[in-house]
């Protein structure tokens, strides 16, 4: 594998002008006129502050049985600032900046597991609690106070520059970007996918690259660029870095995605579609990753298909969506081998894979009880097992810039199940591995 090491400053720039230099070439760069030079800048402010609390109960047999399986309290305060600069009718500067503080039980109970059973760390049972910046371009997080029990960080989560003619978009630097058709599961979304259970999806976390999006016949392709660094040497790799195009186009009533990508050392290839049938939104994803592990070399797939749809039923507004997701990389009810399996541990770690089995059936259902209040309700079924995640949410707008968020979370599954729990062995001593359930209040004022 190449090795950048000691001109990884001078690789990345000169990547970034070899880019710009293509982009010049192939789409041409089109000179503001004169009038358009003579705009004053113009910029934008906006943002939130959130507070969150949540309740949390560990099982008894957890991994949580060597420091306290007692109810976990914990309570997080969050502010973000957006900040968009306009310096000409084509050119557009935009950063957010993140101020996190966490307080709580889980924070302390991870950090005593960590110092005193380090094999719950190896084997990615307890992870880290902050966001870091070990495998990005760009180190902008820090961390200003830390403790057994408490941790407050900021960082800059948006750092980026976007050039924008009538040939295209050219924007580099930190920034999120979501490809792919999946509601819940979305194996197409390679870079920072948010989780099926995640409980917003405001903001995903950025990354650093260089995104060309480009009018192509009567659609679109985009390329990316998304150099890492290796979080042993800190160095730049080729083999930990991405590069991916993906075009968008019409195809009779469809709308159709071909993605082909390098993602750290694998090689991705994918298909996606999406139309109407009657009133409903349907899509699907069919994802193939070619493993460059010599060890296993266990090819697999992902398949995801959805379909949505909006009606009325006594007088309130009901939104229903259902989910079907299938990875052939899983294990069928075997969850301690899928936990020991590095193809499936590492795309855990990295954010990339949320479950340990194959097949799976989502669904969710949205009530407006009020303009201003709805309910939410999310179930993931493990079918093979079978054994499911509950979510149930309630989502008040207080007033037009303030919201509050009161929701739990259930896990319900036999023994060796996977929400349900199953036994691995870990330092020697036997733990069950099972999702947490939990109660949560989050409110937000947005400015």
């Amino acid at each position: 594998m190449q090795h950048w090491g000691r001109q990884r400053y001078h690789c990345w720039v000169s990547t970034c002008t070899g880019v710009l230099t293509l982009w010049m070439l192939l789409f041409g760069w089109s000179t503001p006129s004169k009038a358009e030079d003579n705009v004053d800048p113009a910029s934008q402010w906006g943002g939130y502050i959130r507070a969150i609390g949540t309740l949390s109960y560990p099982d008894d047999q957890s991994i949580y049985q060597f420091t306290d399986t007692d109810t976990f309290y914990d309570r997080q305060a969050e502010l973000r600032l957006k900040h968009q600069l306009f310096l000409m009718s084509q050119l557009a500067f935009e950063t957010h900046y993140e101020l996190v503080a966490l307080r709580g039980d889980t924070l302390k109970n991870n950090h005593r597991l960590r110092a005193t059973l380090p094999a719950a760390t190896a084997n990615r049972l307890v992870g880290n609690d902050a966001i870091n910046d070990d495998h990005r371009l760009m180190n902008l997080t820090r961390t200003l106070q830390e403790g057994e029990d408490h941790l407050i960080y900021h960082r800059l989560d948006r750092l980026n520059l976007t050039y924008t003619t009538d040939r295209g978009t050219l924007r580099m630097g930190r920034q999120a970007l979501t490809w792919g058709n999946g509601m819940l599961f979305n194996p197409m979304d390679l870079f920072n996918p948010f989780a099926p259970t995640a409980i917003q999806r405001d903001y995903k976390l950025g990354e650093d690259m260089l995104h060309l999006q480009r009018p192509l016949a009567d659609g679109e392709a985009q390329l990316l660029y998304l150099p890492r660094r290796d979080t042993t040497s800190g160095e730049i790799e080729n083999d930990q870095s991405s590069l991916a195009g993906k075009w968008h186009f019409p195809l009779r009533a469809m709308e159709v995605d071909l993605m082909a990508a390098q993602h750290y050392n694998d090689v991705i290839l994918a298909a996606g579609a999406s139309g109407y049938l009657g009133g409903a939104a349907w899509r699907s994803d069919l994802v193939y990753t070619i493993l460059d592990d010599e060890e296993t070399a266990n090819d697999f797939w992902q398949l995801v298909a959805n379909m949505d749809y909006a009606w009325q039923w006594g007088g309130k507004n009901i939104y229903g969506l259902i989910e079907f997701y299938y990875n052939s990389l899983g294990k069928s009810k075997d969850y301690t081998r899928a936990l020991e399996d590095p193809s499936i541990s590492e795309r855990i770690s990295r954010g990339e894979l949320f479950t340990l089995g194959n097949t799976y059936l989502a669904g969710q259902i949205q009530v407006e009880l009020h303009p201003l209040v709805q309910t939410h309700l999310i179930t993931i079924i493990n079918l093979t097992d079978p054994s499911l995640i509950f979510q149930p949410q309630l989502a008040w707008d207080v007033g037009t810039n303030f919201q509050i968020i009161l929701g739990a979370g259930f896990n319900w599954g036999h023994d060796g199940s996977e929400f349900g729990g199953f036994d691995t062995t870990v330092g020697g001593s036997t733990i069950k591995v099972t999702p947490t359930d939990s109660r949560y209040l989050w409110l937000t004022y947005y400015f």
